[in-house]
């Protein structure tokens, strides 16, 4: 089997008009990142855009914020985990283009 790297899983993540999981999905991709952390201005790195966020930010934006998430993903070690998540994601789960 291939090796994952961050362009395979980025590409999984477009596939077919996605943007991103969807909220419940998301955070639950949050929660595999490995390293997460909160100081005194947030989360380490940025929390999904999710329940208020979701309807104030554009696709770009969502699509931005996930690409920042897989990124810690590689650079900590947990592409792989995240690879086998975004693999086990019904369509259903995806927020698409134009939703």
């Amino acid at each position: 089997m291939a090796a994952v790297t961050l362009a395979v899983v980025l590409a999984l993540a477009a596939e077919g008009g996605r943007i991103c999981p969807k909220q419940q999905k998301w955070s639950r991709l949050y929660e595999l990142l490995p390293n997460t952390r909160r100081d005194g201005y947030g989360s380490i790195p940025a929390a999904p855009l999710i329940l208020g966020a979701w309807g104030e930010t554009s696709d770009e934006q969502k699509a931005g914020r996930l690409r920042e998430h897989l990124e810690w993903a590689e650079q900590h070690g947990g592409l792989e985990k995240v690879h086998s998540f975004f693999a086990s994601l019904p369509e259903r789960e995806w927020h698409h283009v134009g939703e």
